[in-house]
């Protein structure tokens, strides 16, 4: 093993944290808020404390970071000198390095989320596309995607609404996934995705391509004010389905919301209560509302973008082969993982930082039409 004694180190490291965090500015930053938040009249307006609250958190969790990266670069450096003092430290190496890079690989996914939003929950939208079973099949794929990804990164996920389809898979789902950043992280999963594989709904073992979309829109708080007029809106209420037995609701609990002026719906069912549940669907309108008028905010510079994602049927962002060959491939960032089944058991961490690298450095997130490889 050949040891580099010479590597430069930070404060509180290696070189490589003064490129992650600049603790010295989130260290004034916290100081700023604490301050404010020493005046009793801020505690009295939700408005100021919860944005000021949100803020200490978020430094809190960067500081927290930044010490567990300064942790585990000591350590590495400690078995280095043992290592140069004769101690057979190459296990404890090649077990401590790894997971460094792993580690300061999703560290600087985090510098990258620089969005108002990106902080936000993710409400994540999955509607399968023309094609029946198979199609219905993929939306539920990618729904077990999204969420084993959610526990991979130990965010809590919710089931807002799932409707089951005729024979398998779903008609369309929502859900909740909560945790820092996860909106930012998610953003750049909306689009179609296309999966390319031998149907096991197919007698004949042909080769079927299946399509199903993806939104994400952020969870929006209560400190961020949208304006929803009752006369906007029509609200109906029905009986939540299921898959039969003791969980099926007898009652007209499911509470499903229309803004009429956009055309915009929220559901929910999940809850027994009939309440409950048009709070939720309110909760997940107000978020959709809140995107919308983002998107209406912006539409004078997506006309000047002529590959901006389109979020249509036949214009996919990631195509996920398993048939004639194995391979996920993003149409946008040209990122390729040869694991198909890791991917959709969660692992979007390449998809994620690469689309994260591609907002930063100014690309265009483009949707392509067809992958040219198929």
């Amino acid at each position: 093993m050949i040891l580099n004694t010479r590597t430069p180190r930070c404060a509180s490291g290696f070189a490589i944290c003064g490129s992650i965090f600049d603790a010295a500015r989130l260290r004034r930053e916290l100081a700023a808020i604490e301050e404010k938040t020493s005046d009793p009249a801020v505690w009295a307006d939700p408005a100021r404390s919860q944005p000021l609250m949100r803020d200490r958190k978020r430094i809190e969790n960067l500081l927290a970071d930044d010490a567990e990266l300064a942790r585990r670069t000591d350590d590495i450096e400690a078995y280095f000198e043992l290592a140069r003092e004769g101690e057979d430290t190459e296990a404890d190496l090649a077990r401590e390095i790894p997971s460094l890079t792993e580690f300061t690989e999703k560290l600087e996914s985090k510098t990258m989320l620089s969005e108002e939003s990106d902080p936000l929950n993710a409400i994540v939208v999955v509607h399968p596309g023309a094609g029946g079973t198979e199609s219905q099949d993929w939306a539920e794929m990618l729904m077990r995607m999204y969420i084993r990804w959610g526990e991979r990164e130990n965010f809590k996920v919710e089931i807002n609404e799932v409707q089951d389809g005729d024979e398998a898979g779903i008609k369309s789902a929502t859900f909740t996934i909560s945790g820092e950043f996860a909106y930012g992280l998610l953003s750049g999963e909306t689009g179609v995705h296309r999966l390319v594989r031998i149907s096991p709904f197919d007698s004949a073992k042909r080769r079927h391509t299946s399509f199903a979309s993806v939104f994400v829109s952020p969870e929006i708080d209560d400190t961020i004010v949208i304006d929803i007029k009752a006369e906007d809106l029509r609200i109906d209420t029905y009986r939540s389905g299921g898959k039969g037995g003791q969980h099926v609701n007898t009652t007209d609990s499911a509470v499903r919301i229309t803004h009429i002026p956009t055309g915009l719906v929220a559901g929910c069912q999940n809850e027994r209560s009939q309440h409950k549940n048009k709070e939720k669907a309110m909760k997940l309108l107000r978020s959709r509302l809140y995107e919308y008028e983002l998107e209406k905010k912006k539409a004078v510079s997506k006309k000047l973008e002529d590959s901006k994602l389109d979020i249509k049927f036949g214009s996919q962002i990631r195509s996920y082969v398993m048939q004639p060959y194995r391979m996920v491939k993003d149409l946008r960032t040209r990122v390729e993982v040869g694991d198909v089944d890791r991917v959709l058991d969660g692992d979007l961490e390449p998809f994620i930082k690469g689309y994260l690298k591609m907002r930063r450095e100014g690309g265009v997130p483009a949707a392509v039409a067809m992958d040219d490889d198929l």
